[in-house]
């Protein structure tokens, strides 16, 4: 590969980078707070690529080999080539598969009261909030919780992913949710109204509560599908 190739394809993963930063493609990968370092790390190899486009223009030089490893560069194409034509969708139903049945339990078990009229919290403050029993607060109250459908057979939950830092430490948080939710196909977003049943978030169930369901709506995916 000439040196001006390795150049381009170095200025085309920077324009990949900056274009998921500024779309919010990136998203799907990591926390919202990480898009200025995409973007500078995209911005960062634009201007590299570019000089070096420019210095090998004024003064171009002959001392390509052909090496074992000529045809390593073209690698940088495969990252350019999946965000530009087939980008990878947010982490889903399968993630949580693989990942088991388990919720991870926090070791905090202290919360605020939840707000009156109808609160919407997070679905991973749901489940720590069951689990901590009457100190959550969740005992006669009704929520609405968003998240997107997981079967384990004729079982339906309701599932949210939390991330630290990026998709790759991704852990789920589930709901299992008992009355009429229809026939909602696996990865289906889902906003649920309803009420969690108490003391149903136990070791033996490995910490999943039910909600027992008062109203089901399908809702797009958000823009950001992680919880944090």
């Amino acid at each position: 590969m000439s040196r001006e190739a390795r150049h381009t394809l170095l200025l085309l993963l920077g324009g990949a980078l900056a274009r998921i930063a500024l779309d919010g493609t990136f998203l799907r990968y990591v926390r919202p707070d990480h898009r200025w370092l995409l973007l500078g790390a995209g911005v960062a190899m634009i201007l590299l690529a570019g000089l070096a486009l420019w210095r090998e223009r004024r003064a171009p030089e002959h001392d390509d080999h052909a090496g074992p490893d000529r045809h390593v560069p073209w690698l940088l194409l495969l990252p350019v080539l999946a965000l530009a034509l087939v980008p990878p969708p947010a982490l889903g139903a399968d993630a949580v598969t693989r990942a088991g049945d388990a919720n991870p339990i926090a070791a905090t078990a202290t919360f605020d009261p939840l707000p009156r009229g109808l609160p919407e919290p997070p679905l991973g403050e749901v489940v720590a909030r069951a689990v901590a029993g009457p100190a959550g607060g969740l005992d006669g109250r009704e929520v609405a919780v968003t998240g997107f459908v997981v079967r384990r057979g004729a079982a339906v939950d309701l599932v949210r992913l939390h991330i630290a830092c990026c998709a790759a430490d991704a852990r789920p948080h589930r709901l299992h949710l008992a009355g009429d939710t229809g026939t909602p196909q696996q990865d289906t977003w889902l906003r649920v109204r309803g009420h969690v049943e108490p003391g149903s978030a136990t070791a033996a169930n490995r910490f999943v509560p039910t909600l027992v369901v008062t109203s089901v709506q399908v809702v797009p995916a958000p823009p950001d599908p992680y919880e944090y």
